[in-house]
């Protein structure tokens, strides 16, 4: 074999390298890391917007896109654990949802982006220099609306007009925890009710106590903060206000769906479709600093009005009107 038939055999070789490994190169299947707070029943919606939006941006899970889920379920201490598994795995985003879960990842990487689905004042924690500008590898979407916490104590109000005492169930190992006490301590007093904080801790949370506390003290009403722990206990909440003929407020709509009285939330679903599209830019070249943090532009008030008859109760019809689902 003579001198220029081997150099034109190498080239082709060297050439057909360099052009496979290109082609591995542009097929990388980008890996995200999604850090759930609840368990895989309490946030089954949640995570299927936020499929429904990779899906919508042509993303295929398994195929084009792959997602490796990590869930907390209410027990804070985990997430450190799962934060670091992520970023051992190299994975190109972490999808966040909650407080605590973004506090971990944020404590593991400075270089993954994070993308935030649901989570409180993340200025506040320190998560964000700003919403406008967040600075740094993190990003995404805030359920901030201080004025939730009055607008639900103003609903209990407006179907128990004799209101004087209501129950607030909270996670106080929560990062979100004294924000939404906070505002509801104020609403409150504006309302001229009492409100009795009851705290459930994670990891073991003695729900048991805290309904004691709720008889003992004849709470009126009860109302929940916006927390991990409490909506992946939600059918023992639910079940009780139920059993004691309580009316209740709830801070998602699961837990209407569930057998609940009310609930007057923005609308988390379309938050976590919503932070598909950060996944998407920053998939594409976007920097985390550079994309605003969202806050909620839906929110809704749904009713159950089953619930309401079997706690013998009658919604108004002024505040019947103003719901955005009534569920029969």
């Amino acid at each position: 074999m003579n001198r220029k038939i081997v150099v034109c055999l190498l080239t082709a070789a060297l050439l057909s390298t360099v052009s496979f490994a290109e082609a591995q190169q542009a097929t990388k299947v980008p890996r995200i890391g999604f850090l759930a707070a609840g368990s895989p029943s309490s946030d089954a919606a949640w995570i299927e917007a936020f499929r429904q939006g990779l899906r919508e941006l042509g993303y295929v899970e398994g195929q084009s896109i792959v997602i490796e889920y990590r869930y907390g379920e209410g027990k804070t201490d985990r997430f450190p654990n799962f934060a670091t598994e992520l970023d051992q795995l190299k994975v190109d985003v972490i999808v966040v949802g909650g407080a605590s879960a973004t506090r971990a990842a944020k404590n593991v990487t400075k270089l993954i982006p994070i993308v935030m689905a649901n989570v409180t004042d993340p200025v506040v924690l320190g998560f964000v220099a700003s919403l406008a500008r967040p600075g740094g590898n993190i990003t995404g979407l805030t359920n901030l609306a201080p004025e939730l916490g009055g607008k639900r104590l103003e609903l209990l109000k407006e179907i128990v007009p004799k209101l004087s005492r209501v129950a607030v169930l909270g996670d106080p190992t929560s990062p979100g925890h004294a924000t939404g006490w906070r505002e509801t301590e104020s609403a409150a007093r504006l309302l001229g009710v009492q409100v009795q904080s009851l705290e459930v801790r994670a990891p073991n949370p003695d729900f048991e106590g805290a309904f004691s506390a709720i008889t003992r003290d004849r709470a009126n009403a009860l109302l929940t903060l916006s927390q991990p722990l409490i909506r992946v206990y939600q059918k023992q909440i639910v079940d009780f206000t139920a059993k004691r003929r309580m009316p209740a407020i709830f801070h998602t709509r699961e837990f209407v769906e569930a057998g609940g009285l009310m609930s007057y939330a923005p609308d988390v679903p379309a938050m976590f479709r919503r932070a598909a599209t950060y996944v998407d830019k920053i998939l594409k070249g976007a920097k985390p600093a550079d994309l605003p943090v969202e806050q909620p532009k839906k929110f809704e008030f749904i009713i159950n009005l089953k619930a309401a008859k079997q706690i013998g109760l009658t919604i108004p019809p002024n505040v019947l009107a103003r719901a955005d689902k009534v569920i029969k």
